[in-house]
């Protein structure tokens, strides 16, 4: 039976949603549908496919109708606005900046979003009749994560699960960089050790078969992996550290992570980019070009969920 609206209540598309400016300072409000555009137009570039934008526009309504639904304000300051226009809660361009695209020669983009969020008007994703914590993130390195395993909370609709598709369509799915030996232990908050020291010394002599001590089994020892295949546990120097404060310190795309060696410099390859729990972005692109629909996207990497119209939280009675 379809949900009788209150004679008080707002259509979904007119709730108005505060959000805070962080670059000016001021707080716009605009409608639930216009903040999604918004949302959209800021996590999601306008050329992925239209599912893949589809599946992100119900994600990004479903995280504001949640935080509305429950009056949550944290990270405001004076509770002066629903949420910010930063990855804090959820990044955000204006409509203003919008109001430009069309200047930019972005009219097609543009449309292309407002067409995502109108062919999911309203919609979206519940847990056991309450709408979800609908994380996401850039790119995957195969799989998902499960939620305890990144944060604290074990969430039962964001358990791991395969992302294949990243990596067959994502250039930068895998990225090297690299540092000074004593830049690493120095942001890991820790002395370079004194084997370490005198191996890079003798380097500087000349000693090739120093190298030997500053291999990657010498120094860096993964103890333990995640469901999702990252990195939980791992020994550098004379501390353990989990992948999130590696990947938090060190500054890297992922906490899924290899280490190699060379000389006095450490090479850091990352696989995917973000903390891997909810849907991947680019997995999401993946599915669509391959002919998945949003709502399939959406239940493969939200286990167990279901859709709900946003009114039916946004009533007031």
């Amino acid at each position: 039976m379809p949900l009788q609206k209150s004679s008080f209540a707002q259509p979904a598309d007119e709730t108005p949603v505060r959000v805070y400016l962080t670059r000016t300072g001021a707080v716009e409000t605009v409608p639930l549908e216009q903040y999604v555009t918004g949302v959209l137009a800021a996590e999601m570039p306008a050329d992925f496919e239209l599912a893949a934008l589809k599946a992100q526009a119900i994600a990004a309504r479903t995280f504001i109708v949640r935080r509305l639904a429950a009056g949550d304000t944290s990270g405001i300051a004076g509770n002066k606005a629903d949420v910010n226009d930063t990855v804090e809660h959820q990044a955000y361009l204006s409509r203003a900046v919008l109001a430009d695209w069309p200047k930019q020669g972005k009219s097609e983009q543009l449309a292309k979003l407002r067409q995502a969020v109108r062919q999911t008007e309203g919609l979206v994703m519940t847990f056991r009749g309450q709408p979800i914590t609908a994380s996401f993130f850039s790119s995957s390195g195969g799989y998902t994560e499960n939620s305890e395993e990144y944060w604290s909370l074990k969430i039962p609709y964001l358990r791991s699960v395969p992302s294949p598709w990243d990596a067959a369509i994502n250039p930068k799915n895998r990225e090297t960089l690299e540092m000074p030996l004593t830049q690493l232990y120095g942001k890991l908050g820790q002395a370079v050790p004194e084997s370490v020291q005198a191996a890079m010394a003798a380097i500087g002599r000349g000693d090739a078969k120093a190298s030997a001590k500053l291999s990657p089994a010498k120094l860096f020892k993964t103890l333990s992996w995640t469901s999702g295949r990252r990195v939980k546990e791992i020994r550098i120097g004379d501390r353990v550290y989990t992948g999130r404060e590696v990947r938090e310190k060190l500054d890297l795309r992922s906490s899924q992570f290899t280490l190699a060696v060379d000389g006095d410099t450490v090479k850091i390859t990352t696989y995917g980019y973000g903390h891997g729990v909810g849907m991947s972005q680019w997995g999401a692109n993946g599915m669509a070009k391959q002919g998945f629909t949003a709502t399939q996207i959406l239940k493969h990497y939200y286990t167990g969920i279901a859709f709900q119209q946003a009114s039916h939280f946004l009533e007031k009675n």
